[in-house]
C-alpha cells in the first residue's frame, strides 16, 4: 500500500458469537478517494465487519481505524455516512420531513432546490417529498435514504447493499452518481452480492471468505490471478473452491 491516506484500516480483527468465529484475523485497507466493493457468500463476515467498523458491536481482538482514528472513538465517524441494507425511515414522516430530519441531525440546512436535484439524480419523483414514507415501495425507500445521505456531502459513504430494491434505471443512475461523488474526492465502501456492479463501479475490491479477506485488489487483478477468468463471477467461484479442492486432495 502506498502512503495515500486510508479511509478504513483493519488489522487482525477477530469476532465470535458464542463459539462461532465470524471474523478470523481480518485485515483490510481501503484507500481514501476510492470506490471499494466488498463481496462474499452469506455468512462470510461482511455484515459483522460493518457492525464492528461502526461500533455497533464489540470485537474480541484487533484494531479498526477510520481516517486514522480508532473506530471506537466517536469522532472517527464524523466524516462518514452509513446506509443499512434494511433501511426503514420513521413511518409517521413524509419524504420532506425525513430529509429535513437527517440534515438537522447532522447540523446541515435543508435546501429545496438541492433536494429536488438529488431526487432527480436518483430517479425519485418530487411528489415523494409530500407522501408519507409508510406508502413508499422498497425501491422508493432506498432512493430516499440514498438521497438523504448524499445531500450531506461527507468524505466517506458506507453502504450495505445500496442497489437493493432498485430498478434498472435507478441502478444505472446511481452508478453515475457514485462516479460524481468519487470525482469530488469522497470515498465509497459498499457491500454487494452483485459482482458485476462491483466490476462496473469499483477501482478496488475485497472478497471475504470464512471470516478472512481472501483477495484484495482490482477486479482485473482478481480475474488475472484466477487463470484469466472471463468475468468476476467465474474468478470468485475459482477462488472460493480452492480450499475445498485442497481439502479433498
Amino acid at each position: 500500500m502506498s502512503d495515500k491516506e486510508l479511509a478504513i484500516e483493519a488489522r487482525g480483527v477477530h469476532k465470535k458469537y458464542l463459539q462461532n468465529h465470524v471474523l478470523r484475523g481480518f485485515d483490510l485497507e481501503v484507500p481514501a478517494q476510492v470506490s471499494f466493493g466488498c463481496a462474499g457468500v452469506n455468512g462470510a463476515g461482511k455484515s459483522t465487519f460493518l457492525k464492528c467498523l461502526l461500533d455497533f458491536c464489540y470485537y474480541d481482538k484487533g484494531d479498526i481505524r477510520i481516517f486514522g482514528k480508532p473506530s471506537k472513538n466517536r469522532s472517527s465517524r464524523a466524516r462518514l455516512c452509513f446506509l443499512p441494507e434494511r433501511f426503514v425511515p420513521p413511518y409517521y414522516l413524509n419524504g420532506r420531513q425525513f430529509v429535513k430530519f437527517i440534515l438537522s441531525l447532522n447540523h446541515a440546512t435543508y435546501d429545496e432546490e438541492k433536494t429536488a436535484a438529488m431526487l432527480k439524480d436518483i430517479d425519485l419523483d418530487l411528489d415523494a417529498l409530500k407522501k408519507p414514507v409508510r406508502s413508499f415501495s422498497k425501491g422508493m425507500t432506498q432512493k430516499l435514504g440514498l438521497a438523504s445521505i448524499f445531500l450531506l456531502e461527507r468524505d466517506l459513504y458506507i453502504l450495505d447493499e445500496p442497489m437493493s430494491g432498485l430498478d434498472p434505471k435507478a441502478r444505472a443512475l446511481l452508478k453515475r452518481l457514485f462516479q460524481r461523488i468519487r470525482d469530488r474526492g469522497a470515498s465509497l465502501f459498499f457491500t454487494s452480492h452483485s459482482l458485476s456492479d462491483i466490476d462496473e463501479v469499483c477501482e478496488r475490491m475485497a472478497l471475504l471468505h470464512e471470516g478472512k479477506v481472501a483477495f484484495i485488489g482490482t477486479p482485473a487483478e482478481l480475474m488475472k490471478e484466477q487463470g484469466d477468468a472471463p468475468n468476476l463471477e467465474e474468478a470468485f467461484m475459482r477462488l472460493i473452491s480452492q480450499p475445498e479442492e485442497a481439502a479433498a486432495a
